[in-house]
Parts: C-alpha cells; structure tokens; sequence
C-alpha cells in the first residue's frame, strides 16, 4: 500500500474516532444532538425538548454585548417559557468559579450551562453566539452577534406560533 494512501486512511481513522466528522449545527437541517448540565446540576438533552423552541447562547463574563443581552433574554424567557420557550447560556469559560455566577444565575430567568457535549454548536467568531432550534427539531437560526429586543421578538415570536409536533401514537 502506497505511503499517501496510508497516511489519508489514518487520517481518515483518527478523524471519525475523535469527532471531527461529527455533523454541525446548519441553518436549515434537522438540530444535532447534543446534552448539557445547567449549573444546578440538572442534565439536559435535545430529545427532552422536542416539541420547544430552544436557544442556546454562548457568552462569556468579559463581554459587553453578551451582558447586555441577557436582561432582555431573560425577560422573553420568563414571558413565554409555559409556551415551550427554552434558553440555555452557555459560559465560555471553565476557568470562572461557580460562586462568581451564582449571583447572575440567581436572577436570570433561565439555566446558565456548566457542560455542553456537543461540538456541533461552535462559537462562530465571536460571543455571543446563539442558535435557535424549532419545535420539530431543526436548526433555524446561527449567529454570531447580540439580539436587541425587536430582532429577538421578530426571530422567536413566528416560531412559538408553530404548533409543536404531534407525540408519537397520539390521535388527533
């Protein structure tokens, strides 16, 4: 066996064994799977909220435009959360203790993300970014950059209007 075709077959090997053929979050196709721990330790996975319009936000402490957003986002979340509106902010940085973040916890209106598997929900270029996932589980949504209140109502409102998928075996 030739020594390139080797190397691109190890290559190859390492790859899916590491993940990094693992599919990504694109705007448009059916939402990769992932699972998350919130900071009160509760553990989460997308199979859980199908039927939900679900955000998931990655900021960071040090950023301005993410701390600006959070108010508003919580504020939609308390809102509309008995509608099947679900946000999840996802810390970017593991070096912050938990005792810096209680305080922020304790008055957001939703979970702030200790753990979260997945890397089919990259930070793209910068924080914050955000991706929204419909009721039936597609990714509708994925951005880097902050929402005002106007652009989130317009992006969220329409999808919570949907009606949720209908549960296996129901009759209608």
């Amino acid at each position: 066996m030739n020594i390139v075709v080797r190397v691109i077959a190890a290559a190859a090997a390492f790859g899916m064994a590491t993940g990094a053929m693992a599919a990504k979050a694109k705007v448009g196709e059916p939402a990769p799977g992932f699972s998350l721990v919130t900071w009160d330790k509760r553990k989460v996975s997308l199979a859980e909220l199908k039927g939900k319009v679900v955000v998931i936000n990655h900021w960071a402490t040090w950023c301005g435009p993410c701390k600006a957003e959070m108010p508003m986002m919580s504020g939609f979340h308390r809102k509309f959360q008995d509608r099947g509106f679900e946000i999840f902010g996802v810390t970017t940085e593991d070096s912050v203790p938990e005792y810096m973040l209680k305080k922020l916890a304790s008055v957001l209106s939703y979970p702030l993300v200790h753990r979260f598997s997945s890397s089919a929900y990259p930070i793209l270029n910068a924080v914050p970014t955000s991706y929204v996932i419909d009721r039936k589980g597609v990714v509708r949504y994925a951005k880097a950059g902050s929402f005002d209140g106007k652009e989130f109502a317009d992006l969220i409102l329409p999808l919570l209007n949907e009606p949720a998928p209908a549960v296996s075996g129901q009759t209608h």
